[in-house]
């Protein structure tokens, strides 16, 4: 049994809490706010995030960060990528120098561009055991024991491993890898396509379109990622094309449902509540972290000399006012090309 500490308690932190506590480990549930903790004590339950499913008796939900993480074997980074530094830069000195910590977030830093493992290899730079959790998984499904299989990638196999046994049951398949930047850069580039499928999808443009932008979202994935240095077969594994896959079809996609509402007419500005604009913002609504992404994604890419259109189109409708229907022109209207 190990000591276990989840940062974060949205739903895919509820979720994986509620998987480590039914293997038998002792899991402390962090979340912000003094009353999300209290309600989870109480109702045993999470019903800002993840209503419905139990919390196991051997999760703790706490809101004392530090003291949980300091005293955990396993740490957990489940914040959110526009607010992991600040949440975790508090709790990074105070971690064990023989802890794991796992980052279990689709995202790629604003400002600095870095993966979350990056961003956590300087936030607590005594950690050497570092993680990522990344793959096709909805939080509801893999909280209700529906079969899910995804990816466990450490630059140290012996790391991977460990959180590979860590996770595995009988209904969560995990793999493992040493290819974390393909990981990552994988899992946040693909919730940026995501909202491109969503929006092609509330313009009601067909399945054909859907299949096209997966298609051309996965030839952008796989230049970026290999121009970065990972490895072919992890773009097109679970943590790329199974996770893309996923989140542009999935009804449960936060990416997808937010770009339907672009679709379907709704204004960029009135879908801002979608996400909390600060960690301790606690409507319950959950979080499309393509929508940062879609940025930092772009600027990556262009730093990097990489083509990604589609990214580049979901960034002006998000935030240059370009209408949705503009982005599907936009996109058709380019230099024709071989495909490959």
């Amino acid at each position: 049994m190990s000591t276990i500490a989840v940062l974060g308690a949205g739903a895919w932190g509820t979720a994986l809490a509620a998987v480590l506590a039914r293997g038998g480990h002792r899991v402390t549930l962090c979340a912000r706010r003094a009353d999300h903790v209290a309600a989870m004590r109480a109702r045993r339950e999470n019903e800002f995030y993840l209503p419905g499913v139990a919390l196991p008796e051997t999760i703790d939900p706490s809101d004392r960060w530090a003291e949980a993480a300091g005293a955990s074997e396993v740490v957990l980074m489940a914040v959110p990528s526009r607010f992991a530094r600040a949440a975790m830069t508090p709790v990074g000195s105070v971690l064990a120098s023989d802890a794991t910590l796992i980052s279990v977030i689709k995202g790629v830093e604003e400002d600095s561009l870095k993966t979350m493992t990056a961003m956590l290899a300087e936030v607590a730079p005594a950690v050497k055991r570092l993680a990522v959790l990344s793959g096709p998984s909805f939080a509801a499904e893999v909280a209700h024991g529906k079969p899910v299989a995804i990816v466990a990638a450490a630059r140290d196999e012996a790391v991977s491993r460990g959180v590979q046994g860590l996770f595995a049951s009988r209904t969560l398949r995990v793999y493992r890898s040493v290819d974390v930047d393909g990981v990552e850069l994988a899992g946040a580039a693909k919730n940026v396509i995501a909202i491109a499928a969503g929006i092609s999808d509330g313009l009601g443009l067909g399945s054909s379109a859907r299949a096209a932008l997966i298609t051309r979202g996965l030839a952008e994935l796989a230049r970026l990622g290999l121009r970065a240095g990972a490895r072919a077969e992890t773009i097109y594994g679970l943590a790329g094309l199974g996770d893309l896959v996923l989140t542009c079809t999935g009804d449960l996609s936060r990416n997808r449902a937010l770009g339907l509402r672009i679709g379907h007419g709704e204004s960029v500005a009135g879908i801002a509540g979608i996400a909390p604009t600060t960690p301790s913002d606690h409507t319950g609504h959950p979080v499309a972290e393509g929508v940062s992404n879609a940025r930092s994604i772009r600027r990556l890419a262009e730093r990097m000399g990489v083509e990604m259109p589609i990214v580049a189109a979901v960034c002006r409708v998000l935030y240059e006012g370009a209408p949705a229907n503009a982005m599907v022109e936009e996109l058709l209207n380019r230099e024709l090309k071989a495909e490959f």
